[in-house]
């Protein structure tokens, strides 16, 4: 069963491919959204919102490939499959360039669309738990004082206690007592996954 957090966004100009696509995902449990243009869907498109993109290649206004692009400028990581009755070879391989899931041909078997969308859920999926992920990580970083902080950043870069210790004017035994303390707040096992967080918690986590 598809999962109940993601949506497919069809964005086609004909009403009647929009509400034929709509009711072949509708019936595997697939939730939909649909747009006429990529303009409509631009004006609409929310930070919070997950799923795929399922757009044609010739729009109104904005082409799929086009809006592939302005998806990317933006930081919307959401999957695109491309759906088109006017493909052509470049088309398709600026398509894929651009890290398309797929690009069907109309007109195509519903197999095909529901082996598109569901690639792109599980890709999306992994992205969606990837980012929960680091925003834990972040979280637990935010629980060590400043000097656990300076501990923790030594560790990483391969400094034993007495490194430490010297580095920082404090006692082997407090720097012990403080890795202690950060392996408990990270709730991590081992020296190795203490470097992790630190190489993940470099950067800011994604929204």
């Amino acid at each position: 069963m598809p999962s109940e957090r993601l949506t497919v966004y069809i964005i086609d100009d004909d009403p009647s491919v929009r509400d034929s696509l709509s009711l072949r995902l509708g019936i595997d449990g697939y939730r939909t959204a649909l747009f006429a243009d990529a303009e409509a869907f631009l004006a609409a498109l929310e930070p919070g919102w997950a799923g795929c993109v399922v757009a044609d290649l010739k729009l109104p206004g904005s082409s799929g490939l086009e809006l592939q692009h302005e998806l990317q400028r933006r930081g919307v990581r959401m999957p695109v499959v491309i759906i088109t009755a006017h493909g052509d070879i470049d088309s398709a391989r600026a398509a894929f360039q651009a890290k398309a899931v797929d690009f069907l041909p109309k007109p195509f078997e519903t197999a095909q669309l529901l082996e598109a969308v569901q690639a792109a859920f599980e890709r999306e999926d992994r992205r969606l738990q990837g980012e929960e992920a680091r925003r834990d990580e972040h979280s637990r970083l935010a629980r060590l004082t400043a000097r656990e902080r300076e501990v923790l950043d030594r560790v990483a870069e391969g400094l034993h206690a007495k490194e430490i210790a010297a580095a920082l004017g404090i006692s082997p035994r407090t720097v012990e007592v403080h890795k202690a303390r950060i392996m408990e707040k990270l709730d991590a096992r081992n020296v190795a996954e203490l470097v992790r967080f630190v190489v993940r918690g470099s950067g800011a986590p994604e929204p």
